[in-house]
C-alpha cells in the first residue's frame, strides 16, 4: 500500500543505514551543530529543560499551574513544549510530500523548478528539526501521529485532494501564511538559542512558499465546487482555532489528572482563550483577504467561523 502524501506513516531507517550516511553528507553543514558529526537524535522527553517555558503558554496566569509543585510545573511545560516541536516536525514532513505533489501538478517548467526547490527546503527543515527531536522507532512515531490529533488528521486528509486550487489556497495561502506568524512566535519564545535561531531561519522560506501560493492562486479561475470545498475545509480548521489552547489544557490534565468541566473552563478563562483565539482568527482572515476569493471570506464570516468561542463553549 502506498503511503499517503503527508508521509506520517513512512518507516524510519536504522541509524547506521548507508542511506542515512548519504543523506547526512548531502545535507552537510545545514544540520544543527549537535548533529553534524553523527546524524543521531535524542528524545525531547529526556531533555532537562523544556524548549519553551511556562510564560510562552501563558501558564503564569493559571491558578492550578501556580499551585502545582515545581516538578509538576516542569512536567506541564515539557509536555506542552513537546507538542509544539512534534507539530513542527510533522508539518515539515507533510510539507515535503505537499511540495512533491505540487511539483507533479505544475503547469510550467518554471513552476516545476520552483516546487523542486521548495521540496528541498522542506526536507532540509525536517532534517534540522530532527536534530532536536525524532522518534526513536516506528512505534513511537505512530503513537505521535495517532488520529487523536485533529490538526494532523485534517492536514493528512487535505493533502490527498487532486484539486490544485484547494491545495494552493488552504496550504500555501492560509497555512504557510499562518506558519510565518507561528514560527516567529516559536523563535521569539524559545529558551534554546540554536533552536530559536533555526525557527527564525525558516521564515524566509515560509515567506517564499506563502507568496508564491498567493500569486498562483490569484491567477486561476476558482470553480464553485472548489470554492465550496475550501469553505467546508476551512470551517473545520478554524474551529480548531476557535476552541482555544486545547493542547495546553491537555498538558495540565496529563500531569494533574482529569479536570472537571468547571476547572477546564477556569483554565481557559485564565489563558484568555477568547482574546488569544480572536487575534489568531483575525490574522487568518487577513491572509485570506489578500486573495481574489472574497466570497470565501464572506461565507466564513456568515457562518461565524471567525468568532472565537467563550471558554464554556470550548469544552
Amino acid at each position: 500500500m502506498n503511503p499517503n502524501i503527508a508521509g506520517f506513516d513512512l518507516p524510519l531507517l536504522d541509524e547506521g543505514d548507508k542511506l542515512n550516511r548519504i543523506l547526512a553528507s548531502t545535507l552537510g553543514n545545514q544540520l544543527p551543530t549537535a548533529t553534524q558529526l553523527s546524524y543521531s537524535y535524542q528524545s525531547i522527553s529526556q531533555l532537562p529543560q523544556p524548549y519553551w517555558d511556562a510564560t510562552h503558554f501563558g501558564l503564569e496566569r493559571v491558578a492550578i499551574f501556580q499551585d502545582a509543585s515545581s516538578t509538576e510545573q516542569q512536567a506541564i511545560a515539557q509536555i506542552a513544549s513537546q507538542g509544539l516541536l512534534l507539530e513542527a516536525y510533522f508539518v515539515e514532513k507533510a510539507g515535503m510530500g505537499y511540495m512533491a505533489k505540487m511539483l507533479l501538478l505544475a503547469e510550467t517548467l518554471e513552476e516545476r523548478m520552483l516546487y523542486s526547490l521548495f521540496a528541498a527546503e522542506e526536507a532540509t527543515h525536517l532534517a534540522q528539526i530532527r536534530g532536536f527531536f525524532a522518534p526513536q522507532d516506528e512505534g513511537e512515531e505512530k503513537e505521535s501521529t495517532s488520529t487523536d490529533d485533529p490538526f494532523l488528521r485534517f492536514l493528512s486528509d487535505l493533502l490527498e485532494t487532486e484539486d490544485k486550487a484547494i491545495l494552493l489556497f488552504i496550504i500555501q495561502v492560509v497555512l504557510e501564511g499562518w506558519g510565518l506568524s507561528h514560527y516567529r512566535s516559536l523563535a521569539k519564545g524559545c529558551s534554546h538559542l540554536e533552536l530559536g535561531q533555526l525557527f527564525e531561519q525558516f521564515l524566509q522560506a515560509e515567506a517564499r512558499h506563502h507568496g508564491s501560493g498567493l500569486m498562483l492562486f490569484n491567477q486561476i479561475s476558482l470553480s464553485k465546487p472548489s470554492q465550496s470545498a475550501i469553505v467546508e475545509a476551512l470551517i473545520l480548521f478554524l474551529r480548531m482555532v476557535q476552541v482555544g489552547p486545547q493542547r495546553v489544557l491537555s498538558a495540565i490534565a496529563q500531569v494533574k489528572g482529569d479536570l472537571s468541566r468547571l476547572q477546564q473552563i477556569q483554565v481557559l478563562q485564565e489563558l484568555e482563550t477568547e482574546i488569544q483565539s480572536g487575534a489568531r482568527l483575525s490574522y487568518l482572515r487577513s491572509l485570506m483577504q489578500k486573495t481574489t476569493a472574497h466570497a470565501i471570506v464572506q461565507e466564513l464570516e456568515e457562518r461565524g467561523s471567525f468568532k472565537p468561542f467563550p471558554a464554556e463553549k470550548c469544552i
